[in-house]
């Protein structure tokens, strides 16, 4: 058993993780120990960094132990750079979390930076990355510890080393240099040569507003005046960028860590304010402000072009049908309101589905230039008895549910074959025909393809009317 973490004050009396757990009693004795959990660890993690949000919309998670914040744009926001430090270590030091920040043009120098620099160096101005990380030891690129061990090996045991030497003998001595945590790869995207992906823990938002508040709100009201100010002024920036919101999102930080997200939905692009607002009446009942919250945050997580619509000469608009629907999707839940929407399937009980109001347009029919279709299809088919005059002619005459209907015309057949690209289906072959009874109803029918001498079934699927 192995030391994961320690905290400060066995890290003075000369423990560190990776050291053995009988090394570590017998050098201090009476300490401590508590068993590892990882999984709950990077839960805790990743909850600290949604929390985080506060601060940057793009937040990742960066190993087991650190976050990285993109604060591109966001630090005139606290006052500059030094500014923002000081406030998220204050902000995470009031949690009960020792902290070590960095902040540089690049993610992997700011980790670096975090872990490996003295306290003064750890804010680097733009363009002097490569100075300040020439004294940070190897470990600090993120390599493999192989890597670590080799480069250590050779006496290169600082970034400036191995900086100072020519690239192609580091490839001829690291072959996997430019693989994922290669040598040369690292080094480039500490350095800024190449560009480090990042994985935010959430999408980041097209249009975002953030008010903190002086005092910790304990109350519903004062977030619903809250939300209402912020709410004014993006639908002013929506305007001004002609978008319309179709989901926003609605994010509260409490004092105490913790974060609570509401989001709420509508059939078409709006920015109408009001109808917004009362969207988020029954999701701010259902938030918990706890010890209080300092800050919420306002995203509007997807957005379409929208143009401004001329009003009606009474003032209203012309289409008054999408609040109501997402007012009951509020209400009721997107579960409860549905519309059908075509698929492309070939098999007619098939090319429909249900979808939400949130969700994309309907497409056009998949298949047009088809006969028409009858008003009502049957879910399932139901067999029938038919009589025609020859195997693979039209019928006529057929018994459906014990009456017998004789038929005076009849169009078809329309063949609808199977789809063979989907493996193992053991649907048959279908022709269809439009017939019309002596009473003047009209069926939908299909037949089953022959095969071999088996004799054909038959089935009504549907009714014209």
């Amino acid at each position: 058993m192995v030391l994961t973490a320690v905290d400060e004050r066995a890290e003075h009396t000369g423990l560190m993780p990776g050291m053995r757990l009988v090394d570590a009693r017998a050098l201090v004795a009476g300490i401590t120990v508590e068993k590892a959990d990882p999984v709950a660890d990077q839960q805790a993690l990743m909850q600290l960094g949604l929390w985080c949000g506060r601060f940057t919309p793009r937040v990742a998670c960066d190993g087991a132990d650190g976050l990285l914040l993109d604060v591109t744009g966001c630090s005139h926001l606290f006052g500059g750079e030094q500014a923002m430090m000081q406030a998220v270590s204050k902000q995470l030091t009031r949690l009960g979390l020792e902290t070590r920040l960095g902040l540089a043009d690049t993610p992997g120098a700011a980790g670096a930076l975090a872990r490996f620099a003295p306290e003064h160096q750890r804010l680097v101005k733009p363009g002097k990355v490569r100075a300040a990380l020439k004294t940070l030891p190897v470990e600090a690129l993120g390599v493999t510890r192989s890597d670590t061990l080799t480069l250590r090996h050779l006496g290169l045991n600082t970034i400036g080393a191995i900086t100072r030497l020519p690239r192609i003998a580091l490839e001829r001595r690291f072959p996997s240099c430019m693989a994922d945590n290669g040598l040369l790869q690292r080094l480039d995207q500490v350095l800024g040569n190449r560009n480090e992906h990042l994985s935010p823990l959430v999408p980041p938002p097209i249009y975002r507003w953030r008010l903190d508040f002086a005092e910790p709100v304990m109350h519903r009201e004062g977030l619903e005046t809250a939300l209402a100010n912020m709410m004014a002024r993006l639908t002013v920036a929506l305007k001004r960028g002609q978008h319309g919101a179709r989901r926003l999102a609605l994010w509260c930080f409490g004092i105490d860590g913790s974060m609570a997200e509401r989001t709420v939905a509508v059939a078409r692009p709006t920015r109408d304010t009001e109808h917004l607002q009362r969207l988020f009446a029954g999701e701010l009942e259902t938030v918990d402000p706890g010890f209080g919250i300092d800050a919420i945050v306002l995203h509007a997580t997807l957005v379409e072009p929208l143009e401004t619509k001329q009003p009606l000469l009474d003032g209203s608009q012309q289409d008054n049908l999408d609040p109501l629907i997402d007012r009951l999707v509020a209400r009721l839940g997107a579960g409860a309101v549905l519309r059908p929407v075509f698929t492309e399937r070939r098999f007619p009980e098939q090319a429909e589905r249900f979808a939400g109001p949130g969700e994309d347009e309907t497409p056009p029919f998949p298949y047009p230039g088809l006969p028409p279709r009858p008003f009502r299809l049957f879910e399932r088919p139901e067999p029938l008895q038919v009589i025609a005059l020859v195997p693979d002619g039209p019928p006529r005459l057929f018994i459906w549910r014990r009456v017998r209907r004789r038929i005076t015309r009849a169009a078809g057949p329309e063949r609808i074959a199977p789809e063979w690209w989907i493996p193992d289906t053991d649907q048959a072959t279908r022709d269809y025909w439009r017939v019309e009874d002596t009473d003047g109803h009209r069926y939908w029918l299909y037949r089953t393809a022959l095969r071999g001498n088996g004799v054909p079934r038959w089935f009504l699927h549907g009714l014209y009317g």
